[in-house]
């Protein structure tokens, strides 16, 4: 948790000014070209990932088969060369497709509660992406990369909590619990993955798929936990609202 608070005391005390704003100068512009290919791909994997969603409140086919798909496509573009563009492209759009049926359910949820959630949600998560993206570009290179340790530990307790949960069972609070920690979590890694796709690139890494696959993954991650915590607190909301009722 120190990790995370020093890079917030650091954006504050930091510079966001004009020094700052020459720290773009340290990204070359073949640099900055993977990053634009980088972008467009996660738009249009989101775009495909909308129409997963979309497929699902139609004919309900999200669950633990698009799920087990989403996973196989994701395995199977790894497994191709990166000089394969066109094929790994496709490959990114169907995980992405099917990743967006996998959530499906969680979307028709919102959308039947209130659809003003699901919106507030998504601009949520797109608002917090661009300034912790933003973060990263403007500080110094590999500033933030020694979270990554951290985060992995972070991960590795998620997955520990999820499996007690499964076992012996949990209550709502325990589960916000995984939620919020979650959020953390992979907020982090909207920096670091950001800045671990810079560094990448500098050393010659412009596999914009593979980079593009890793922060839609993180967009995704934040972008359920936020709309599950929002979902809570309006069914919170309509519970206080109708004992009010109640009681009048």
């Amino acid at each position: 948790m120190d990790s995370f608070s020093s890079f917030f005391d650091s954006q504050s005390r930091s510079s966001w000014n004009y020094d700052t704003l020459k720290n773009f100068r340290q990204i070359s512009p073949i640099v900055q070209s993977h990053l634009k290919r980088v972008y467009l791909t996660l738009c249009c994997a989101l775009i495909a990932s909308a129409f997963g969603a979309y497929l699902h409140i139609l004919w309900n086919i999200g669950g633990y088969l698009t799920t087990l798909a989403c996973f196989g496509a994701i395995i199977w573009l790894h497994s191709i060369p990166p000089y394969q563009e066109q094929k790994r492209f496709s490959l990114l759009m169907t995980s992405a497709l099917f990743e967006g049926a996998s959530v499906g359910p969680l979307i028709d949820l919102a959308i039947q509660i209130d659809p003003s959630v699901l919106v507030a949600a998504f601009v949520g998560t797109a608002f917090a992406f661009a300034c912790f993206s933003g973060a990263a570009m403007l500080a110094r290179r590999r500033e933030y990369l020694y979270l990554g340790g951290l985060l992995s530990s972070g991960v590795s307790m998620l997955l520990w909590l999820h499996f007690a949960s499964t076992i012996f069972g949990g209550s709502t609070s325990f589960f916000m619990f995984e939620i919020y920690l979650g959020l953390l979590v992979f907020v982090g890694y909207m920096v670091v993955d950001t800045q671990d796709i810079i560094e990448k690139a500098h050393l010659g890494d412009l596999d914009y798929v593979k980079h593009a696959l890793t922060l839609f993954t993180d967009f995704v991650a934040v972008f359920v936990r936020i709309l599950i915590i929002m979902l809570k607190n309006s069914a919170e909301k309509d519970e206080r609202r109708r004992k009010k009722k109640r009681n009048d």
